[in-house]
């Protein structure tokens, strides 16, 4: 047999779309976010049958569907620990997650901190449009204080979820924020989640075309957008991350926040690990019948 590596292919951003038409609203931010997706996957170079692609419930969730990846559109807030049973049980698969600020800071809002402190290798990417586009415009998790919709006719009375500052004092080893007013850049912070080693989170402003205020769409985005390249933020610093994360709202950082520098082991390797240790101590299935017979 020859030992000659056999190279794969190089695989493009065409590779990872499904045949399944999206069916969002025209003009609604995830279809940048998906096309994001597509990009960042070939970067990566993993053919999508070492993918897995979960979701849980909303308009941002029908994102698996779009893609060639194995896919599982689970129920509503529990998409993360459906990841984390896939890649405890094939650690070999990549694995994403896709939802929405609904889905993953209401019902799923207790997930998140328990994904982080196991740090499993996940990427968790989040389309927060700050309302509940698919149930028809009502309060969500991080909607601003003042907001009118059917659900809050005389505005909210309610402090929004900060989803930057949440994560970061979870302790997540990997938080970074894009948009598709900014596809490159959104399509490379994506593509460093899924690089990084242990649970990344991503959040993206994506806008939800019908039901958000003007101030909330892509034009608008542009206007209040800064990377944190041009900032001369320093990702390593986790305390600096979290001042910049308290303007969520107000300003549009883009880029990486916070990257750990020297990243923890992940639950799924140390679980690899542990089973290898208890494989070599245990007795032989032989040596255990030998011990029966002589008794």
């Amino acid at each position: 047999m020859s030992s000659i590596p056999v190279e794969r292919p190089a695989l493009q951003a065409k590779d990872f779309k499904s045949d399944l038409k999206p069916i969002w609203c025209p003009g609604c931010g995830d279809f940048g976010v998906l096309q994001a997706i597509y990009r960042a996957l070939a970067g990566i170079g993993r053919p999508p049958h070492e993918i897995a692609f979960v979701s849980g419930i909303g308009c941002s969730s029908r994102i698996p569907g779009y893609t060639t990846a194995y896919g599982f559109n689970s129920v509503h807030g529990r998409a993360l620990p459906i990841a984390q049973g896939i890649k405890l049980a094939r650690p070999e698969l990549l694995v994403l997650v896709a939802g929405g600020d609904g889905d993953g800071f209401s019902i799923g809002g207790g997930h998140v901190a328990h994904a982080i402190r196991r740090n499993i290798d996940l990427t968790y990417i989040v389309m927060d449009n700050q309302i509940y586009g698919l149930t028809k415009g009502q309060l969500s998790p991080t909607s601003p204080r003042g907001l009118k919709t059917v659900t809050s006719e005389y505005g909210s009375l309610e402090a929004p979820v900060n989803p930057l500052l949440y994560v970061l004092a979870y302790g997540a080893s990997f938080v970074a924020q894009g948009t598709p007013a900014d596809m490159a850049g959104l399509a490379d912070v994506i593509e460093q989640a899924i690089r990084h080693p242990g649970f990344s989170f991503v959040n993206v402003q994506s806008p939800c075309v019908t039901f958000a205020p003007e101030d909330q769409q892509v034009k608008a985005q542009r206007g209040r957008m800064k990377t944190l390249a041009s900032v001369g933020h320093d990702s390593t610093n986790r305390l600096a991350a979290m001042g910049l994360a308290q303007t969520y709202g107000e300003v549009l950082y883009t880029g990486v926040l916070y990257k750990d520098p020297a990243p923890q082991p992940t639950l799924d390797a140390l679980v690899r690990e542990r089973q290898a240790k208890l494989a070599l101590e245990a007795v032989p299935r032989e040596r255990i019948l030998d011990m029966f017979l002589q008794k």
